[in-house]
């Protein structure tokens, strides 16, 4: 199973690039910036990857990406992730960016867009992965800075696609950021949320009524409430599920207990991504293996797995 992994073309659709910043990248960055970080080691940063809650999570995940500061960072934070898609063979991608991670540190919007959006371009030429970037807002800021933050982003309109929300689930409802998911749909973007990670089934439920979402990201809790489960069947809402990431943060318990499986067999539109690989042990194919350690996925398993990937993107002409 393992070689069938990584021979078969995937694609990765929840997908956090500050999320991929590797240790490594992270020091040299940090000396080449000047910037003090909370480690002395590689070693040390790892000790630190043990988290106990997504909010223990963001806290490093914020610490870290404070060494990204010029263009050329965020060229290089996204490449390195780019030839890992190559080395797992991932053709295409859907990226994840926090621009009000970087704006709020003094760094412009158009360094990272453009940083991250050259590393896009050259994969597309050099590497034959196509990509597609989504701009999240942060839930635990305010809605009129999300406001903000999409009319910063109206010159670069030609390189994002969707709009999404991530960042600290609970006490941050979908509904808090209700008007700007209803001007961006106006503004033509794809919506996508984050909603059911540590969130409740109601978390889910707002995502779809209230934002209009295209793609719930995790998702996970929907298997609380019995008439959503009907409701994301029927309606084939794509579920972007991340197994690593949910164990790690302690979503589900251990990867005996994720339920990705089970949902694809109650016809949900389930799929597989990594979310955050850098912090979570792995990247898409280690999230695969782990389905077939942990849960003896089947090839039948898989194959659908990666179908529903390429299905729920926003490739305008599907792989069948």
């Amino acid at each position: 199973m393992k070689n069938l992994i990584q021979k078969l073309p995937k694609a990765e659709l929840h997908l956090h690039i500050e999320g991929t910043l590797e240790p490594k990248l992270m020091f040299r960055l940090a000396k080449k910036n000047k910037i003090k970080i909370p480690f002395k080691t590689v070693a040390e940063v790892k000790e630190a990857y043990n988290f106990n809650s997504l909010q223990s999570f963001l806290d490093i995940y914020y610490a870290g990406a404070t060494v990204l500061i010029k263009e050329q960072d965020f060229f290089e934070l996204t490449w390195e992730y780019l030839l890992t898609c190559k080395e797992q063979n991932i053709v295409h991608t859907e990226i994840m960016f926090d621009p009000q991670t970087h704006t709020s540190r003094g760094v412009k919007f158009e360094t990272v867009i453009n940083g991250i959006s050259r590393a896009l371009e050259k994969a597309k030429n050099e590497l034959e992965i196509s990509s597609f970037l989504i701009m999240s807002f942060l839930r635990h800021l305010s809605q009129k800075e999300a406001f903000e933050t999409l009319k910063e982003a109206e010159p670069f309109k030609n390189k994002i696609i969707a709009v999404g929300l991530d960042s600290s689930e609970l006490g941050n409802p979908p509904s808090k950021f209700k008007e700007v998911f209803e001007e961006a749909k106006k503004q033509s973007y794809k919506l996508v949320a984050h909603a059911g990670e540590e969130g409740d089934a109601s978390y889910i439920w707002e995502a779809i009524n209230l934002l209009h979402v295209d793609r719930i990201d995790h998702g996970i809790r929907c298997d609380e409430d019995e008439k959503l489960l009907e409701y994301l069947k029927q309606n084939k809402i794509p579920l972007t599920v991340c197994p690593l990431s949910n164990t790690k943060l302690k979503a589900v318990k251990s990867m005996k207990n994720h339920n990705i499986l089970k949902l694809l067999k109650k016809g949900l539109h389930v799929m597989v991504n990594s979310d955050d690989p850098a912090y979570f042990g792995g990247y898409l194919n280690e999230n695969y293996e782990a389905l077939v350690k942990d849960l003896n996925m089947n090839e039948d398993e898989l194959k659908k797995l990666i179908q529903n990937s390429f299905d729920a993107s926003f490739l305008e002409g599907k792989i069948s």
